[in-house]
């Protein structure tokens, strides 16, 4: 009976994702919105369709764990420094000014120093997923503005972490009760940093090579899910143990294919937590007190918009553009769902007053989208401001992407290292990637082939993907889905034998490289040499012979699934060269 009625909610969850998020996402009001409204519709308060929505929070937690890890990954240490100047000036001083002015509300409406502190970095966070979302949408996320704004999201996500930790700490000061001692959570950290370190790229070596992407997809769930409960285990964030188990795996072998394979869960479990959350909205509260609680929603994006315009202005940014950045990162985000969930569990906080906060990010979500369509509108930001195209948000978008890392990659690789132009390289032998990068190379493992490996290495922003694959099956695979997800990307491909080039040139393949024709050509110029022709008349021959295979190659391809007329071809060709070096043979000039 009660996997029965677990089906029967799945089956309401799934339906009511599936009419609200692609209604709100064509209302322009976002996806995140879409989610709440079908809880709200789904919880007590409305239908009534599920009546315990705690129980679905608490397992959709793992939703807002799995993000964490997949920022943690985005955030390798270089990445870091480099943005370290923006990061610490723009998104610091936004969250501490933000977390300053409610600091300073809440403790004039009588709320007490340690609530007010908490409430104030936690309403002082931005809705990641949101504002991204909405960056993209008006063209400003590969442009300096939309580096600034990356920049505040991502302190905002690195100070979760202490915020948890904090919140954490006074709940303990003001509850009574058995806790584990400190040192355990550093022991804890650091045991994990030790294995980061000489022990889980060895793991995962071991798991990629049974060659079962289920095992995988195991490992990676293993490796999140297991460090965040040794987290929980010793008394700090679960969400804590996942964001660190990220940044360990940030400059991995496998980070990519871990990214791929947490992120249909990461997915799916983020869209149930927002439905959950939905459900537990108060609205006999806000229907009891609408005008307050819509006016602390408008106040709490009047504060940051301010604030975020201020610091913006500072950087020497226009009044529009800081005004444009600014209304996008002026909603609560949705870790302060997770942040009042926790501390309604740990009873930090009235259970009144974190409903009615609750309702005021999710109201504050609700008037993003509508205020930041009306501003472009009435200014027009998004039509007369152009992208900087070469300045990406994530430097370590790739310019070019190599399929297959064996010999023939490497040899492109080095190339490109020899003039500084960033490449993402990627082979689906763990043994092969472990050994490649010994030797100081850049080397992710992954199977190209799949179209979710294609999006995590970057494939929409690339200019350029090597195919040096050994599969031809692979490789033409690789070639169609790089098309439909980037149909402007420059494509070289090795052709391992002759039919393979035909399928090559039939997709309109801008370089076919037939991997034995070079040097074998080679090979017939030397072997010319040696008999006694003079180097000038072996290259021109050998340049001759070139052309005209190219052009019978070009002839034949779209004949490549008639055999018999391949060999009539090929019979024909071998004549016309005969008798095209015998002309030149006697042609007194040539001679």
């Amino acid at each position: 009976m009660h996997s029965e009625s677990l089906l029967i909610n799945a089956l309401y969850y799934l339906v009511a994702a599936v009419i609200a998020v692609p209604l709100f996402k064509k209302l322009g009001l976002g996806s995140i919105l879409g989610y709440l409204f079908a809880g709200v519709i789904l919880g007590p308060h409305a239908l009534g369709l599920v009546h315990d929505p705690d129980e679905v929070l608490h397992f959709a937690e793992y939703g807002v764990i799995l993000l964490l890890f997949i920022i943690g990954l985005e955030l390798a240490p270089d990445k870091l420094w480099n943005m370290r100047g923006e990061i610490a000036f723009v998104g610091g001083s936004q969250l501490v000014l933000s977390a300053a002015l409610l600091f300073g509300f809440f403790v004039l409406i009588g709320t007490g120093v340690s609530q007010s502190v908490v409430l104030g970095l936690t309403l002082g966070l931005s809705s990641t997923a949101f504002a991204i979302q909405l960056m993209n949408e008006e063209h400003i996320l590969a442009s300096p503005l939309g580096r600034k704004g990356f920049s505040i999201l991502l302190l905002q996500d690195l100070a979760v972490i202490p915020i948890l930790l904090l919140l954490g700490l006074v709940a303990q000061a003001s509850n009574d009760g058995e806790q584990l001692a400190w040192y355990w959570g550093v022991l804890a950290v650091l045991a994990m940093l030790a294995l980061s370190r000489y022990g889980l790229n060895q793991f995962l070596t071991i798991v990629a090579g049974t060659r079962n992407r289920e095992v995988m997809t195991a490992a990676s769930l293993l490796i999140v899910i297991g460090v965040a409960v040794l987290m929980d285990e010793v008394g700090l964030s679960m969400g804590l143990g996942a964001f660190l188990a990220g940044i360990m795996l940030a400059n991995s072998d496998f980070r990519h294919q871990l990214e791929s394979d947490i992120e249909p869960f990461k997915g799916i479990l983020l869209g149930l937590f927002f439905i959950a959350v939905g459900m537990t909205l108060n609205l006999d509260l806000l229907f009891a007190n609408p005008i307050p609680l819509l006016l602390a929603a408008i106040g709490l994006m009047a504060i940051k918009t301010l604030v975020i315009v201020g610091i913006l202005k500072w950087g020497q940014v226009s009044y529009k553009e800081s005004f444009q950045l600014a209304l996008m990162l002026s909603q609560g985000g949705e870790f302060a769902f997770v942040i009042l969930g926790q501390a309604a569990q740990l009873s930090f906080l009235p259970a009144e007053l974190s409903d009615q906060i609750i309702l005021v990010v999710g109201l504050s979500m609700a008037l993003t989208s509508p205020v930041v369509v009306l501003h472009r509108r009435l200014f027009r930001c998004r039509s007369d401001h152009q992208p900087d195209q070469d300045a990406h948000w994530d430097d370590n978008e790739p310019e070019v992407i190599i399929a297959g890392f064996g010999r023939f990659g490497q040899v492109v690789g080095r190339m490109l290292t020899s003039q500084h132009i960033p490449f993402t390289a990627m082979d689906k032998n763990p043994e092969h990637v472990e050994f490649v990068r010994k030797f100081g190379n850049k080397l992710f493992f992954g199977d190209l082939t799949r179209l979710d490996m294609l999006v995590s290495a970057g494939i929409q922003h690339a200019r350029t993907l090597v195919v040096a694959v050994d599969s031809i099956e692979e490789s033409l695979k690789i070639i169609d889905q790089a098309r439909e997800l980037n149909p402007e990307i420059n494509i070289v491909a090795r052709a391992i034998d002759r039919f393979h080039a035909y399928e090559l040139h039939a997709r309109k393949v801008g370089s076919v490289i037939r991997e034995m024709f070079p040097s074998s050509l080679e090979a017939a110029t030397s072997t010319l040499r040696s008999l006694g022709y003079t180097e000038g008349q072996a290259l021109e021959m050998g340049d001759r012979f070139r052309q005209y295979d190219e052009a019978l190659l070009q002839k034949s391809v779209e004949h490549r699934d008639d055999m018999d007329e391949l060999l009539i071809l090929a019979k024909e060709g071998r004549k016309e060269l005969e008798q095209l070096f015998e002309k030149d043979k006697n042609d007194p000039v040539s001679a």
